[in-house]
């Protein structure tokens, strides 16, 4: 462990981060609303604010002036996105994708943390009610106004009516009830939540969908609006409110993004923003073709694997990038064993009865996250950037359970573990379980991730250790979607969710056992109202009064005991935090990297200097 330590220091000395950076200044996360400016301890982002010209609401650019034209060339590994839907977004790419295009009521600021207005020119909140002003004047790519009645569509038709991704209308379920919205005018909507709510201001977040495109799709019911923008839609189809819009996809080879005109940011003369006028995502396979393509010059922008980060950064001294820091990883990798034991359509089980015993063991779970060695993936696959994980909150959430003490690997405890379920041991090592079957099971992760497969790699030498046959299997990443999602075929995965180190809300998801992602014992509707195990249960309620609850103390105290669940329970097995590493090109300017908006959170503002 002392030499991950020395490791981890000597590269962050190399990158010119304090060892203060580590943690991302995870005590100065003591306000409840704002996080400390100190994690914006490299750049000083001027922000944008509210100006009005000839009676149009703009968000005015505070960053230096700069100028038009250019491409922005970024990429992604895998297949590509599943859709361009933002309603219907499971997996981060298309999320991201959607995200380029759509904008919600409000957003994060990238350095304080709190949330401001984004479509909505300001907002109040008055205990249950929330009234958002729209801003005046701005428009659809389209050139259609973008009033109340799209805000009030979107969330009383789409989200509340439960069509597409269910994320976001589970997530703001108070209850039992769903909040309700009306249209107090054209440019103001009031929302009601049927209890002080602390999460829904930040919820509000979600995009907004142009009715007069959206709603025909609606009328013709889910099962079409499950396919509607799809990724062989017509990018003349879309309508947005973004930044950018699609232009061109090519399955398999490339996505490309054209600027909107009508979008609602302006600079300092008051020309309309973005810069750029596309943003190219090459979809690469996989990280070591990405890495090969940034090399050659093909992609602007790249995120740094640890085994990668002192190369780039002894090649930073005579090459046309910058290595950017951008401290520790708001999401969280895992792994999941799949404790289903309920049947298909058909009458038969998910996973086989023999599986169900061990995956449903609390002692066979501990056993197997004992077997971990965390520290040898942080040394040998994070190159030391990272620090190992035990609790679904990241390292720098403001919520983090400080309590829940970190372990090194402990082969001894699992052995005793396994013993105490009656496994047991042939004369060769092989484990078997008390009825005398040989434990083996498949491991899963998406291929192409060449961190996840390092890592799937040592898990299943790790768990051989104990006796245990793994067959490792990395697969095409949506193909693997589907099996954790719909098929439920799978035994053990290793995976990752993206998250917040603002709000535990956004889990609710994956931690209520009715949750669209919860993943570990994952609910088809048919099957919604299966019995839910003991500590499932006391996740739900820990999560419920967590929501309902507003002071950020008492938020806090629900908080920690779902981590000390899960800590204790083990239904998802966490592995490390790595350090956000990402290196650009010089050629852009008006880069403002920080902790909670990665380094072109600003994209509109982002443009490409002169030669």
């Amino acid at each position: 462990m002392r030499r991950v330590i020395y490791v981890i220091l000597a590269i962050l000395i190399i990158l010119g981060v304090a060892k203060s950076c580590l943690r991302a200044d995870v005590a100065n996360f003591d306000k409840p609303e704002l996080r400390d400016k100190a994690d914006t301890i490299f750049y000083d982002y001027p922000g944008q604010k509210n100006v009005t010209v000839n009676g149009v609401d703009y968000l005015q650019s505070q960053a230096q002036l700069g100028n038009f034209g250019g491409t922005f060339v970024t990429s992604t590994i895998g297949e590509g996105p599943k859709t361009f839907n933002p309603f219907n977004a499971k997996d981060n790419i298309s999320s991201t994708m959607s995200e380029i295009m759509y904008d919600g009521l409000v957003t994060t600021d990238v350095v304080t943390g709190e949330t401001i207005p984004k479509l909505a020119k300001s907002f109040t909140v008055n205990g249950c009610e929330y009234i958002i002003h729209l801003r005046h004047g701005i428009k659809w790519s389209d050139g259609k106004p973008i009033t109340a009645d799209d805000v009030v569509f979107t969330w009383k038709d789409i989200i509340f009516g439960g069509y597409g991704n269910t994320s976001t209308r589970d997530s703001v379920v108070i209850d039992g009830k769903l909040p309700t919205v009306e249209k107090l005018d054209n440019y103001t909507v009031k929302f009601v939540t049927p209890k002080p709510f602390a999460p829904f201001l930040r919820m509000l977040s979600s995009p907004i969908a142009p009715k007069h495109i959206f709603e025909p799709a609606v009328k013709r019911g889910k099962a079409y609006f499950d396919g509607y923008l799809s990724t062989n839609t017509n990018p003349k189809e879309f309508v947005t409110s973004g930044a950018f819009r699609i232009k061109e996809y090519v399955p398999a080879q490339r996505a490309v993004f054209e600027k909107n005109p009508n979008y609602y940011v302006i600079n300092k003369k008051d020309e309309k923003l973005p810069y750029l006028d596309r943003i190219v995502y090459l979809i690469v396979g996989d990280i070591n073709n990405q890495v090969l393509k940034f090399e050659g010059g093909e992609l602007d922008e790249i995120s740094l694997q640890g085994a990668n980060v002192a190369r780039f950064k002894e090649m930073e001294k005579h090459s046309d990038f910058k290595v950017y820091n951008i401290g520790p990883d708001t999401g969280t990798m895992y792994i999941a064993m799949n404790m289903n034991n309920r049947k298909d359509e058909k009458g038969k089980y998910y996973v086989p009865k023999i599986k169900q015993k061990w995956f449903r063991d609390k002692n066979f779970r501990q056993a197997v996250d004992f077997a971990i060695d965390r520290d040898n993936m942080v040394f040998n696959i994070a190159n030391g950037l990272a620090q190992p994980l035990f609790t679904p909150e990241t390292l720098n959430s403001i919520f983090l359970n400080k309590n829940l003490k970190p372990y090194p690997k402990d082969l001894n405890k699992s052995l005793e573990l396994l013993k105490k379920s009656g496994f047991y041991w042939d004369k060769t090592g092989k484990l078997f379980d008390k009825s005398k079957n040989r434990v083996e099971f498949d491991l899963y992760t998406n291929a192409g991730n060449t961190e996840r497969e390092a890592i799937g790699v040592m898990v299943k030498q790790d768990l051989e250790d104990l006796g245990m046959k793994v067959n490792f299997k990395p697969v095409e990443f949506n193909s693997l979607v589907n099996k954790l999602m719909s098929t439920l075929d799978w035994d053990m995965v290793i995976m990752g969710f993206t998250g917040s180190p603002l709000e535990p809300n956004g889990g609710k998801n994956v931690w209520l056992s009715d949750g669209t992602l919860h993943i570990f014992n994952q609910r088809l509707e048919k099957d919604l109202n299966s019995p839910r195990d003991g500590f499932e249960t006391k996740l739900d309620e820990m999560f419920i009064k967590g929501a309902l609850a507003t002071d950020f103390k008492d938020r806090k105290k629900y908080y920690d005991e779902y981590q000390a669940i899960v800590y204790d329970e083990k239904p998802l097995i966490y592995i490390y935090s790595p350090i956000r590493i990402a290196a650009l090109r010089n050629k852009f300017k008006n880069i403002y990297p920080t902790s909670l908006g990665g380094v072109t959170h600003n994209i509109e503002e982002i443009y490409i200097k002169e030669k």
